[in-house]
């Protein structure tokens, strides 16, 4: 368990000042690390830092939007000027503007790709110039989803965004592996402000906020789905030395439920002379490579 331990070690978490973010935040600081809280809304990050002071542990806030390089460099400055270095960043801001591919304008896709995956992308591009300068290694963990391997109806931004975001774990897995600094991206399924709005998780939510009933184990093991302090654990452990030899990794975990995802691959293949027309394809297809099609979008609850 000494290896879960974070002592003298730094953390960035963007978006912390509620849900998710909020409990990987009080998770680090209460395994030893110093943290650096950030969200958009000043109030939300200065209450975050006073619930993890009180607690005993270490925590400043920024309060800038994610999505620029000057928002991440402020951010990691703020770590060193503050606690003297860097050795994790973990990626979990984020906004959505959900609508139907015909109804989806510029702006909408704009906002959800500009916050998810090029706040991910400077953020982490940001630490890990820190990371390389302290000769240290480091810890990168970022925030996926579902939506993001399987796709989710009227989320064409955000499952764009998402499925970027794993891909560039992948290749940042190849890139850091030098400097000793791994790159994972975590899979979460909670109860949160966003997912108070699906209809079949909203009376559960409201049953735990109001009267402490703990979620069913329809939920926490059928669904894998939980608290966001049922995520923050993953977060705590991808920060610490137990981790060091996982890298490139997409983790899903939720209520009761751990699991690491398939990145893609072949499934099927189908070899003819001399290439593939339109026709021999057309031929091919029903009984080979097309035999079995994959399925796609986030599976309904069932309960």
């Amino acid at each position: 368990m000494d290896r879960i331990a974070l002592s003298g070690r730094v953390a960035v978490v963007t978006g912390s000042g509620r849900g998710l973010g909020l409990a990987y935040a009080r998770a680090l600081a209460a395994a030893g690390a110093s943290v650096v809280v950030n969200d958009v809304d000043p109030q939300a990050a200065a209450d975050a830092v006073k619930v993890i002071t009180d607690a005993g542990g270490r925590a400043v806030a920024l309060s800038v939007p994610v999505g620029t390089a000057e928002a991440a460099e402020a951010l990691v400055a703020c770590a060193v000027e503050n606690f003297g270095r860097l050795d994790a960043m973990v990626t979990n801001a984020g906004v959505l503007r959900d609508k139907v591919l015909w109804k989806m304008t510029d702006e909408d896709f704009d906002t959800v790709v500009q916050v998810h995956l090029r706040g991910t992308f400077t953020c982490v591009r940001a630490a890990v110039e820190r990371m390389r300068e302290q000769g240290e290694g480091g810890r990168i963990i970022v925030a996926g989803s579902p939506a993001g391997q399987r796709g989710n109806f009227g989320q064409t931004n955000y499952a764009a965004a998402k499925a970027g975001i794993a891909a560039m774990v992948r290749t940042w897995a190849m890139e850091l592996a030098r400097a000793g600094v791994t790159a994972n991206a975590v899979i979460p399924v909670a109860a949160t402000a966003l997912t108070k709005t699906i209809p079949v998780f909203a009376p559960h939510i409201e049953a735990l906020e109001q009267h402490g009933t703990p979620f069913p184990d329809t939920l926490r093991k059928g669904e894998g789905f939980g608290t966001p302090e049922d995520v923050a654990g993953l977060v705590a452990f991808l920060a610490s030395e137990a981790s060091a030899g996982i890298t490139g990794q997409c983790i899903g975990v939720g209520g009761d439920k751990l699991a690491l995802w398939s990145h893609p691959e072949e499934v099927a293949v189908a070899y003819t002379d001399g290439g593939w027309s339109a026709e021999a394809i057309a031929a091919t297809w029903p009984v080979s490579v097309g035999r079995n099609p994959q399925t796609y979008g986030i599976p309904a609850p069932q309960l």
